[in-house]
C-alpha cells in the first residue's frame, strides 16, 4: 500500500505542467536539477541549528543581556502544600469560593491565599532573560540569512524581471546558492517548530505554528515542483522586516523604551510594505498571473498560489495586532505585545506595586518573591 501511495503522490500531473515528466528533470551536462530528497538534511540541520542556538544563547545572547543590566530573576514562593496541590491538580485561577475554603483550611487570609496564586502563577511565566536569549538569537539568524539572501539574489535577473521567473520552467537548474539558501531557511523553521513546546508562549501560539508548517509546506512544495526562483524572492520579501522585530524585542526587555520604539515603527513600516504591498501586488502578481501567459492552469500552480493566498491572510492577522500596538505606542506610550498574556503582565505588575508599598510588613507568603526586581512597564512581552 506504500509504494501504491507513493507512486500516486508523484504523478507527474500533479507536482509538473502537462507534457513534461519527471525524467526532463534528471541531471544532465553537469546541470543539477532539484529533487524531494535533497529536502531529507534539513531536518540533522534542523537540530545542528538548536544546537548551535544552545551555544548562542549561553555564551553570547546571556553576556549580551548582562551587559544590557537583564538578569536571571528568582521568584520564590513560600511551599504550601495544600495550595501546590491545588495549583496543579485543579487550577491555577481559583474561584472567590475556592479561595475562601483553601484559607479555612491553611489558616491564611484570603488576600495571603490570592498572593500566594499570583505570585506562583508569576513563577511560571518566563524571564525577561529567556524571553531575551530567544529574540537575540532569531535577530542573528535572520541578519545573518537576509545577508546571505541579499548576496545570494542581487545578480540574478529575476530580482529585477519577473518574467524571468518562469524563463525556461520547468527546465531550471539548480543553483548552489539557491540550494543552500532554501536548506538553511527550512532548517531554521524546523528548529523553531521543534522548540514550541518550550519557547515563550503566548496568545498566537497556535497561529505560529500554523505559520511554521505553512512555511515549511510552502518551501517544500515549492522545491520539489521546482518553483525556486519565485520561492527566493518570497523568503526574502519575509526575512527583511523580521530583523527589527527582534532587534525591538530585545531593547524592549533592556528597557530601552526610545530605542524600542524607534525600531519597532521601522519594523511596522517595512511590515506593512513588504507583506501587504510588495507580497500581494509583487510576489502574488508574479505567481498568479505571469504563469498563465506561458503555461496552462495545472494542480501545482493552483496549490502554490492557494498557500500563498494562506501566508497573506496571516499577514493581515498579524498586521491587525501591529496596529494595535502602534495604537497603543501613540496614544498610551507604551508597546506591551497585544498577542501575550495580559493577565499576567497586570499581575506581575500588580505584585511588585504590593512589594513596594508594604515597606516592613512581614508578610511570609511574598517574602523572597524577588524585591531586586524591576518591572520595566513597556514591552514586556514580545514576539
Amino acid at each position: 500500500m506504500f509504494w501504491t501511495f507513493k507512486e500516486w503522490f508523484w504523478l507527474e500531473r500533479f507536482w509538473l505542467p502537462p507534457t513534461i515528466k519527471w525524467s526532463d528533470l534528471e541531471d544532465h551536462d553537469g546541470l543539477v536539477f532539484v529533487k524531494p530528497s535533497h529536502l531529507y538534511v534539513t531536518i540533522p540541520y534542523a537540530f545542528l541549528l538548536l544546537i548551535i542556538r544552545r551555544v548562542f544563547e549561553k555564551f553570547v545572547a546571556s553576556p549580551l543581556a548582562k551587559s544590557f543590566g537583564i538578569k536571571e530573576t528568582v521568584r520564590k514562593v513560600t511551599p504550601n502544600t495544600v495550595l501546590e496541590n491545588f495549583f496543579k491538580h485543579s487550577t491555577r485561577q481559583p474561584l472567590q469560593t475556592d479561595i475562601y475554603g483553601l484559607a479555612k483550611k491553611c489558616n491564611l487570609t484570603e488576600r495571603q491565599v490570592e498572593r500566594w496564586f499570583r505570585s506562583r502563577r508569576n513563577q511560571e511565566r518566563p524571564s525577561r532573560l529567556k524571553k531575551f536569549q530567544e529574540a537575540c538569537w532569531r535577530f542573528a539568524f535572520y541578519l545573518m540569512i537576509t545577508v546571505a539572501g541579499i548576496a545570494f539574489l542581487y545578480d540574478k535577473p529575476w530580482l529585477y524581471d519577473l518574467w524571468e521567473v518562469w524563463n525556461g520552467y520547468p527546465k531550471q537548474p539548480l543553483l548552489p546558492s539557491q540550494y543552500w539558501y532554501y536548506i538553511l531557511e527550512m532548517s531554521f523553521y524546523w528548529s523553531l517548530l521543534f522548540r514550541l513546546g518550550f519557547d515563550v508562549k503566548r496568545k498566537d501560539f497556535l497561529a505560529h505554528i500554523i505559520h511554521h508548517l505553512a512555511a515549511i509546506s510552502l518551501m517544500s512544495f515549492s522545491w520539489c515542483a521546482n518553483y525556486i526562483r519565485s520561492g527566493t524572492l518570497v523568503m526574502i520579501v519575509h526575512d527583511v522586516a523580521d530583523i527589527w522585530l527582534e532587534s525591538a524585542k530585545m531593547f524592549s526587555y533592556a528597557g530601552w523604551t526610545q530605542t524600542c520604539n524607534t525600531l519597532f515603527f521601522i519594523f511596522s513600516t517595512i511590515f506593512f510594505i513588504s507583506r501587504l504591498i510588495v507580497f500581494p501586488f509583487w510576489i502574488l502578481y508574479c505567481t498568479l498571473i505571469l504563469p498563465m501567459y506561458h503555461l496552462e492552469p495545472f494542480f501545482s500552480y493552483i496549490f502554490l498560489n492557494l498557500q500563498l493566498m494562506i501566508l497573506q491572510v496571516l499577514h493581515l492577522y498579524w498586521g491587525y495586532y501591529i496596529l494595535k500596538m502602534l495604537n497603543r505606542c501613540i496614544f498610551m506610550k507604551s508597546i506591551q505585545d497585544v498577542r501575550s498574556d495580559d493577565e499576567d503582565y497586570e499581575e506581575e505588575e500588580e505584585e511588585e506595586e504590593e512589594e513596594a508599598t508594604k515597606g516592613k510588613e512581614m508578610d511570609c507568603l511574598t517574602n523572597g518573591l524577588g524585591a531586586e526586581r524591576h518591572l520595566i512597564p513597556n514591552g514586556q512581552h514580545g514576539h
